[in-house]
Formats: structure tokens, sequence, C-alpha cells
């Protein structure tokens, strides 16, 4: 039984199930053993020269979630199969994907917005279609730091907090900046951001 902080997606049984870290009893066990998992993911990106046109569509996408969580869940990469509290229909996920890559890139060819709003708005909807059974508020913020980096940009600071997944005042901040983005105010948001 998996304990889950507000705003957090739960896994149903066959996901829990994929668990592969089996001497894992506890919540805090699991979650520095994911943190673990994706510090290595971050070496990687600290690593790699990015370029848009190779990061900007979904095989990229399900190739980093499973480079974050690829030693804790054993679909890490895969796309959920369920519908969950948040979320696109699980069906539609790969075509949600397909407009949500296609849109970024034509923004960011025509500079639709300045790149800190432009990205803010990506991350968001990708945080809405929720592909995957868990990551992906970590998933979705590093991607859009990707993002930022194959345009020679600073990543964000997320609200400078260590671990935005686990239960904080930053964590509360960065939830509300998302509610208020579900009504088209992305203001919060964007100040979270670099806050």
């Amino acid at each position: 039984m998996f304990e889950y902080p507000p705003g957090a997606t739960p896994l149903d049984l066959d996901e829990a199930n994929g668990l592969l870290a089996r001497h894992i009893t506890t919540q805090n066990q699991l979650n520095e053993w994911e943190q673990i998992n994706i510090l290595a993911a971050e070496k990687w990106v600290n690593r790699q020269q990015f370029k848009a046109e190779a990061t900007t569509n979904t095989e990229f996408a399900k190739q980093l979630h499973k480079r974050m969580f690829n030693n804790t869940w054993s679909w890490a990469g895969e796309f959920r199969r369920s519908n969950k509290n948040i979320g696109v229909d699980w069906q539609t996920i790969s075509v949600e994907l397909k407009v949500l890559f296609d849109n970024l890139r034509y923004q960011l060819e025509n500079r639709s917005y300045e790149i800190d709003e432009l990205v803010t708005r990506f991350h968001h909807r990708l945080v809405v279609i929720h592909p995957f059974a868990n990551g992906n508020g970590r998933h979705a913020r590093m991607m859009t730091d990707i993002v930022l980096l194959s345009q020679g940009c600073e990543r964000f600071s997320w609200g400078s907090g260590n671990n935005i997944a686990q239960i904080s005042p930053i964590r509360a901040n960065y939830i509300a900046a998302l509610h208020a983005a579900d009504k088209r105010d992305y203001s919060p948001l964007i100040f979270f951001v670099r806050s």
C-alpha cells in the first residue's frame, strides 16, 4: 500500500505489481529508490546536447520516462492502460501527445509566445495528458527542462525545491499553479517555474 501526497495519481493493483525492487516495503523507501533512478537520468541529461527535432516527439517522451524509472517499474516508458483521477482517456494518449508535440514544434519555430510561457504551457498540457501510470509530474518537469536546453535556455528552478514530489509548501504552490492553468490563468505557473 502506497501513501500518496496531495495531487498524486494512485496506482492500480496491476501497476503496483510492476514494482521491480521487491525489497521496498514503505513509501519512503519507494521515494528514495525512485529518486536514485531519477538522479541517474539527470546525470544523463546533463551530458547531452539536445536538439528540438530529436526531443519533441512521443518516442523521446517514452524513452525519457523509461530512463527515469527503469530500475523501479516494469512498465517504465509505457503509456498507462487505465483511466486515473487526472488525465485524458487512456485510449487517446498517443493522439493527444502527437498534437501536443506538433503544436510545440510549430510554436518553437514561430515563437508563438516568449520561451518561458511557451514551455510552461507545454508543461501544463503534458501534465494534463498524464501519459504514464506514475511519475508524470517529474517526467513533465524534466521534459520541459530538456525543451529549454534544446533552445539554449537555462532550466527552470521549479520553486527551488529539492524534491517537489514530496509534501511541502513548494508542492502546494506548484499544484495551485497547475490548477490556475487549468482555468487558463498561466501567470502563477509562469512565475513558479522561475521562482
